[in-house]
């Protein structure tokens, strides 16, 4: 079968965890960079990444890469990629772009530089002088890294964190590629509990019951491709079908998810039962100060208000003081907070055994880690 280039795109800070992802799946050989995995497979890995991804953003095929200082290169070079393999006769494309240190830095140029390659291209391929642009969608993007030119099409659509059980949110909600890569970044397993008292809408429990039955996370939504005629439709159906027979249904996980509002608490209720994981979360309005842990050890998992979502330093303050307190001098409870305050560990009353720097959304954040006794795999927490 062909080999197809394919990237994994993902926020700065997990690349690594995407990787591993990849190579759960079958994909061994990668490549890690800034915000991208590269990886090789056949048409059946565009289906199978998408489902089954939960910490990327979206998967694209790339058709080529070059070097590229003008704008003659630029168009050259997009020129002699195979379009006409992938954008059909009617198919609707259309071009974005982005410029890093690159001597072509106008990127609105570039992207009318390959658009006009492109369609170049495919009047020779298609004999034809006008497109229809009725069929299929194709993005294509242009992105320039220090004079490189990477030219990919967009095999997802919406981004993979619409997992599609999310209708109803709190403020500034966590999207589901970060909440499920802190879980992946926790150690966490289905056999241990796992706690997340600040809960909002749910995201982080609900992604870990989703994990722990094993339900691909792009099962109830659909991608851009699965209208591409390159793509058999048996190849989308055999995929699903993979993934609704890994699903464990007999998997009970101990999972508790509190917030101190009761409405938020209602609308995680009600996600959780479209994501089909309402039997495996237990949830409760509670102040954080009135959180009783729901056992002797486990990981609990915290994105607390931070930012624009938290009204005052001194609430902020408060809110990490009740964590350290519930936590404080119990050895058997890991403990992981993403927050951009620079002060938690101060607040909290600890420092942390490791940190991590992530983004969420555009804010820079570390992700403390408070590690506690370890299971009795003797594995070592993934840092």
């Amino acid at each position: 079968m062909q080999k197809l280039d394919l990237i994994a795109t993902t926020t700065f800070g997990l690349e690594a965890t995407v990787k591993r992802e990849l190579e759960r799946m079958g994909y061994a050989e990668t490549r890690v960079s800034d915000g991208r995995v590269d990886f090789c497979g056949d048409i059946s890995a565009i289906a199978r990444a998408n489902l089954w991804l939960r910490s990327s953003d979206r998967v694209l095929l790339r058709l080529g890469e070059f070097s590229a200082t003008t704008f003659d290169e630029l168009f050259e070079g997009t020129k002699a990629l195979p379009w006409g393999d992938w954008i059909t006769k009617d198919g609707k494309f259309t071009v974005t772009g982005k410029s890093v240190k690159s001597g072509l830095f106008s990127v609105p140029d570039c992207q009318a530089i390959v658009k006009k390659a492109v369609v170049e291209k495919l009047r020779q391929r298609h004999n034809v002088d006008w497109f229809d642009e009725t069929g299929p969608e194709y993005k294509i993007q242009v992105a320039l890294l220090k004079d490189v030119a990477t030219l990919t099409i967009d095999t997802t659509g919406p981004g993979l964190h619409k997992r599609g059980y999310r209708e109803h949110a709190g403020a500034a909600p966590l999207k589901e590629t970060l909440a499920a890569a802190l879980i992946e970044l926790s150690f966490w397993k289905n056999s241990r509990i796992l706690l997340d008292g600040v809960c909002g809408s749910g995201t982080i429990p609900i992604e870990a019951a989703m994990m722990a039955r094993g339900i691909a996370p792009g099962l109830n939504r659909g991608f851009v491709s699965q209208d591409w005629p390159q793509i058999p439709e048996d190849v989308w159906k055999e995929e699903r079908r993979r993934a609704y027979a890994a699903i464990s249904y007999d998997t009970e996980p101990q999972i508790y998810g509190s917030d101190i509002d009761p409405a938020v608490i209602e609308l995680a209720k009600a996600n959780a039962a479209k994501a089909g994981v309402d039997d495996c979360i237990t949830f409760e309005a509670t102040p954080l100060a009135k959180l009783r842990l729901p056992g002797e050890s486990g990981v609990a998992i915290f994105n607390p208000p931070y930012g624009d979502r938290m009204a005052s330093a001194k609430e902020a303050a408060a809110l990490y003081r009740e964590m350290g307190a519930l936590f404080g001098g119990n050895g058997a409870w890991s403990v992981y907070v993403i927050t951009s305050d620079e002060d938690f560990e101060r607040h909290y009353g600890a420092r942390a055994d490791k940190k991590r720097k992530l983004f969420n959304g555009m804010i820079k954040t570390d992700y403390y880690q408070f590690h506690g006794k370890k299971p009795h795999s003797g594995k070592k927490p993934i840092v």
